[in-house]
């Protein structure tokens, strides 16, 4: 069965909304004035370095998912079909 760009973009999609809807969460939780506080500087900078450390496993996770798509997809030069 061949992928066409229809289910590229269904997959595309898909992955938006997902990512929209986790960021709803983070959104709601997080105060803008929270980070601005003195006493909570400490916990402002961890949490910084959190979502850093989230956001570099989650771009590397989906790097990952999208060699692995690209792999099972496509066929090698030269195979017979």
């Amino acid at each position: 069965m061949a992928v066409s760009l229809s289910h590229w973009f269904a997959f595309l999609s898909l992955g938006l909304s997902l990512s929209a809807a986790g960021a709803v969460p983070v959104v709601a939780w997080v105060d803008a004035d929270y980070l601005l506080v003195a006493d909570w500087q400490a916990v402002g900078d961890r949490l910084l370095v959190e979502t850093a450390r989230v956001r570099d496993a989650l771009r590397d996770a989906s790097r990952d998912l999208a060699a692995l798509v690209i792999l099972l997809t496509t066929s090698p030069k030269g195979a017979m079909a």
